[in-house]
Formats: C-alpha cells, structure tokens, sequence
C-alpha cells in the first residue's frame, strides 16, 4: 500500500507549478489497477488548459499509434483496450462543491494501433479508483467516513454529466484507502483486496439523456444484408444488446468468432461493427466513434444455477477477455427494464419472481461472473446501478511523453 513517503511524493509533485503554455515532460502520475483495467491517473492542473492540447501527450504516454504491431511497447499501454485508459482528476467547480461533489474527473480512451482519443464514455473499472487517487493526491477528503471506516467519495464524470460515488475502507493510520485487505474476489484478478463499491446514481441517459433512446426495449436494425433485433440502453454508457442466437440464425460462424479463428473473427467482426454503427445512429450518436455505444452478444446460460444471463461484448472492435464495466452496468440495468433482450432472458431463466428482477443480477462473462445490483424508484426510474470492484496501486512516480 501507498505509504506516507509515497503520500508525501505524490502530493509534493501535485503542487508544482506548470505554465499554460509549456507542459512539463514527464508529467507526475499514478498508475493503478481498477477492476479489470489499468490506466494513468493524471492531475488536471498538469495538462494544458486547452483540452485540445492534450491529445498529443496521451498518445506519447500510451505509445500511440502503433499500426504494425499493436503492443504499444513504446508508451505504458498494453496492445489491449483495457490497458489503454487515462483519467484526469481535478477538484469540482464552486457549484459541483456545493452539491456535494468531492472531485471531478475526465475518462479517455486511446486508440492503439491509431491515433483515436475518445471521450465519448466513461469507464467503470477505473472509475473505481477516483475516489482512491484523489484521496493519494490530496485533492479531497472524504464526503462520509462511515463507523465501520469506510470512505466514500463522491465524483462528477465529465464524459456523461453523471455522479458517481465510490465507498471503500480507510486506513486509520494514513487516512488514505486500504486497498490490501482480504474482503471480496473479483473475475479475472487473482487473489483478494478490499471491497470497492461503484455506484452509478442515476445512471439513465448517460449520453442521450433517455434510459431506452428509441422509446422500444427492442429495435430491428438494418445493418446491411441483415435485420437484426437489438436492445438499444443507454445506462452508466450507452450500448446495444443482441442475441447471440439470432446471430448464428443468419448463418454467422459466432462459435468460431468466439474461438478466435479466421476468417470466421473477420467476418463476425465487420457484421457486429456494422449493427454497432446502426444501434448509434438510431440513439442518436455518432456512428464512428469507436468507444460508444459498445455492443455485446446475449446468451442464456446452460446452467442456471451459476448465472442468470451470459454476455459477449466487444470494446474499440475487439472481443472483450471479460466485460467492460460500464456495459455490465448498463447489462444488468437492462435486466430490469420490462421486455428487453436481457430482461426476456432472464425472466425465462429464473421466473418472474427470480433474484434477477428483485435483487442482483449474476452475469456470466468470458472471464467469470460478475454481480451487478441495480435500483428503481417508485416512478420507475433508475436511480441507482452498484457492483464491487478491487484495485491496487502500482505505481507512484512521472510518465514520459
């Protein structure tokens, strides 16, 4: 864990002064593990204050682009989309304080084998670190520290508008998070770490401002030779939900897609970037933006007992090894919403009175299970959309770019 010469470092280098017109390199950074991602956590007074200006030193930190090779080797990303994640963490506004917002942060996704800077979404795995990193940098105290010595913090997600609270234990010692603790174990990280809640309050309408952008829980999208049914949601980040099994009806070699062989990989791949390209233009967005909406293939599972609905999903085009965290989010808000793809699922795999619909919801991923809760209010609305998450830190130090 961080100590207090670490602390000190940290928040020793978040006070040097950097002019506006000359970006230091390197800049002071934090390096941390959130849920299955890895990213860069920078500080907002280190970047220009144009955020045009910043594209530039991603590429340079994430070794970006790298079209013949796609590993990234000359930078800190890792050839994979959930190894190339920055955050820019700064203080709130005077009004976000007064209602209550610890800390505001920009999420970024860097394209790897392009030059792509999305800040379309947000990410939910390294959202779950906000709060920990801006404690680490002395950006702010906690928003509650409950009896049992659990922080929360409470951040403002520049990308969807949205509040995003995080809750995790504190060292008493330090007064920083206590991230080694043997509480809970998550899909796809070994061993055990302390429990880091992730709520998503109100997360409907992330970027079209509607939970269902069309006004269906079920669309049919023209998606050149095909029609397909899609759930088109827009909850933590927008995304499009289709069967798995329709996709095999129109004769798709999904099960070789899956295994990762060609041509079946290529084939699949260009289909599902077309439906994906569909599914943005019918909520509204910008089809060729890479990183919103995500899409992701739906399957009963055969076993009803380990999960209640099994999920492929794609991030920036490729096959996700797990689930990114902010369409299992937005998965398991779409398992309570009457009459979608996901909702019809589960309801046939666990009953109309199932844990599925009144509790949380297990989803079963490439890489394990993952439980995901979400909460409506008595209006019907989404006010709430939780899963626990651990991190670690890596490192604490300067990234050149």
């Amino acid at each position: 864990m961080l100590g207090r010469l670490g602390s000190a470092s940290l928040r020793q280098a978040g006070r040097r002064s950097i002019s506006s017109s000359v970006t230091a390199n390197p800049i002071p950074t934090s390096f941390l593990r959130g849920g299955t991602s890895k990213g860069i956590y920078l500080q907002r007074s280190h970047l220009p204050q144009n955020q045009a200006e910043w594209d530039p030193i991603f590429l340079g930190i994430m070794g970006s682009p790298d079209p013949e090779y796609g590993r990234q080797l000359n930078g800190m990303g890792g050839g994979v989309s959930s190894l190339s994640k920055i955050c820019v963490v700064g203080p709130p506004s005077p009004e976000q304080k007064a209602e209550g917002i610890d800390v505001e942060y920009t999420f970024v996704q860097v394209g790897i084998r392009d030059s792509t800077i999305d800040y379309s979404g947000n990410c939910g795995n390294l959202s779950s670190m906000i709060g920990v990193y801006a404690l680490d940098a002395g950006l702010c105290k906690p928003s509650i520290v409950t009896e049992d010595g659990n922080a929360r913090v409470r951040s403002f997600n520049t990308n969807t508008s949205k509040v995003i609270e995080t809750t995790f234990p504190l060292d008493a010692e330090t007064g920083l998070a206590a991230l080694d603790l043997p509480q809970t174990a998550m899909a796809g990280v070994p061993g055990k770490a302390s429990q880091v809640v992730l709520d998503f309050v109100n997360p409907s309408g992330a970027r079209t401002g509607k939970l269902l952008p069309t006004g269906s829980p079920v669309d049919t999208l023209n998606a050149g030779a095909f029609e397909i049914r899609a759930s088109l949601v827009d909850a933590t980040n927008p995304s499009v939900f289709v069967l798995f099994d329709d996709l095999v009806s129109q004769g798709l070699p999904v099960d070789e897609y899956l295994r990762g062989k060609q041509p079946a990989e290529q084939d699949v791949s260009k289909v599902l970037e077309t439906i994906r390209q569909a599914g943005a233009v019918a909520m509204g967005l910008d089809p060729s933006a890479k990183a919103q909406p995500k899409i992701a293939m739906l399957h009963r599972p055969q076993d009803s007992s380990q999960a209640d609905i099994v999920v492929y999903a794609l991030s920036m085009g490729v096959l996700h090894k797990a689930v990114p965290m902010t369409l299992g989010l937005c998965l398991g808000v779409a398992a309570k919403t009457e009459r979608t793809l996901a909702w019809d699922i589960t309801q046939q795999v666990r009953g109309e009175s199932s844990a599925a619909c009144d509790g949380l919801v297990r989803i079963l991923h490439p890489g394990g299970v993952v439980d995901v809760g979400a909460e409506h209010g008595s209006d019907g609305s989404v006010t709430s959309a939780k899963v626990v998450r651990t991190g670690r830190r890596l490192m604490v130090g300067s990234v050149y770019w």
